[in-house]
């Protein structure tokens, strides 16, 4: 059996605040060592550490898996309230990023569960995991999660119906997580995950939710476990997580599942699938909305600044055009007409709306483009402002662009920027 048998799907790392125990530059290292060519992060509830998970993965030559342990609320994720006996309301339910769309879809998933559906966790639903299932890999999770909690509360009828109503969701996508930590409840579950696999033909996956990197690090994680319930280590009426729950080895995994290959092998299958690329250096801006007639948006924004321009002079002579045209040139030549137009779009609805627009101030009261656009009221040519203190060819650094908006309908422009 070679080492690369092997990738852990269901890992915790620091950033399961109070909960995971592991540095993630740490996870990934180990990770390599142990000879496995893939590794997910699956926090509870947040991404806080995919970026420093991807870049530590990518120096430790090995792919990063991004995911997300969510918690799925047993009725709406309005509704705060507990159900099925649980006080929280929620289960858990681990997804996994297999593309760009994926990503997206996590993200916007994680920051709905906080926006929308935040009752002691950021809660989603099954209404909006339906609209964001695209990209996306789903594991059954742990004993928490709701076809497992289904199995040891009410049977495996009602775990078979909520199985049946994710695989309508996530298709092939799906796949029953099965786990070995030594925990009691976990030969119930397991034999009912078993059930499931023969009867709807799901693939079984094994992971060992790992929270901590090494056996000997469990003393570590109780301590952490023990400040999280504010206890004492020397209680025993406690929370203590079993000393199995560790970044196993392939080959301790494979002692563990030593009957099911399988569930090992598909591991291997759900990393083959994951595949997302970030890009870093880079600024990624927004694509504006042209109106027909224009192709890109270094044609539109000559437009408007030049319309801009008519309505700022009432005489526009060669050195005012030049002026212009030069400015114009050096934006759209480094790749920042688009960012003007972003400006531009959410200083017109301010003012349209009536919420009050400074004049503009730094170097960007140099700019001439900003001036007849209306994003500044400071004309650049009457005070012999320069534009070079703005944007220079010869500094690669993206310009900023202040704009002060009153403290009454700020959240407004917000809003409107991010819709």
């Amino acid at each position: 059996m070679a080492s690369a048998d092997f990738v852990h799907l269901h890992g915790h790392s620091e950033y399961s605040l109070l909960d995971g125990g592991c540095r993630v530059g740490d996870m990934a290292e180990l990770a390599a060592e142990q000879g496995m060519t893939a590794l997910a992060i699956t926090d509870h509830g947040n991404l806080f550490g995919v970026i420093e998970h991807y870049k530590t993965c990518q120096d430790a030559g090995i792919k990063p898996i991004i995911g997300c342990e969510v918690y799925v609320a047993i009725d709406s994720r309005h509704l705060r309230q507990a159900a099925r006996g649980l006080t929280h309301g929620s289960n858990h339910l681990v997804l996994l990023a297999k593309n760009d769309t994926g990503y997206r879809n996590l993200t916007k998933l994680v920051s709905k569960g906080y926006l929308e559906g935040y009752y002691y966790n950021p809660r989603i639903d099954k209404e909006i995991l339906r609209q964001h299932a695209e990209g996306l890999i789903c594991l059954s999770a742990c004993v928490s999660g709701e076809v497992a909690h289904l199995i040891q509360r009410e049977g495996v009828s009602s775990a078979e119906r909520a199985a049946r109503e994710y695989m309508d969701i996530f298709g092939d996508d799906y796949y029953l997580e099965i786990q070995r930590h030594g925990i009691d409840i976990e030969a119930k579950v397991n034999d009912g995950l078993l059930k499931l696999e023969k009867k709807l033909g799901l693939p079984l996956v094994a992971t060992n939710d790992y929270h901590f990197l090494r056996a000997e690090d469990h003393a570590a994680h109780d301590a952490l476990i023990c400040i999280q319930t504010n206890k004492k280590i020397a209680e025993t009426n406690r929370m203590c997580y079993p000393d199995g729950l560790y970044m196993k080895t392939p080959e301790e995994m494979y002692e563990l599942f030593g009957d099911m290959p399988h569930a090992l092998e598909n591991t291997l299958e759900i990393a083959e699938k994951c595949d997302v690329q970030f890009e870093f250096g880079d600024f990624k801006l927004p694509t504006f909305p042209k109106p027909k007639g224009f192709d890109d948006d270094g044609q539109y924004l000559t437009h408007l600044a030049n319309e801009g321009l008519k309505r700022r002079y009432d005489h526009i002579d060669d050195k005012l055009q030049k002026r212009l045209d030069y400015e114009l040139n050096v934006i759209i030549q480094m790749g920042y007409a688009g960012y003007f137009l972003i400006v531009w779009d959410y200083v017109h609805f301010a003012r349209n709306n009536g919420v009050s627009v400074g004049p503009g101030r730094g170097s960007t009261a140099g700019c001439l483009v900003a001036y007849a656009l209306g994003i500044t009221n400071t004309d650049p040519i009457r005070y012999n402002l320069l534009f070079e203190r703005f944007l220079n060819p010869e500094r690669a650094a993206m310009p900023d662009i202040v704009i002060d908006f009153a403290e009454t309908g700020r959240d407004q422009i917000i809003r409107y920027v991010i819709d």
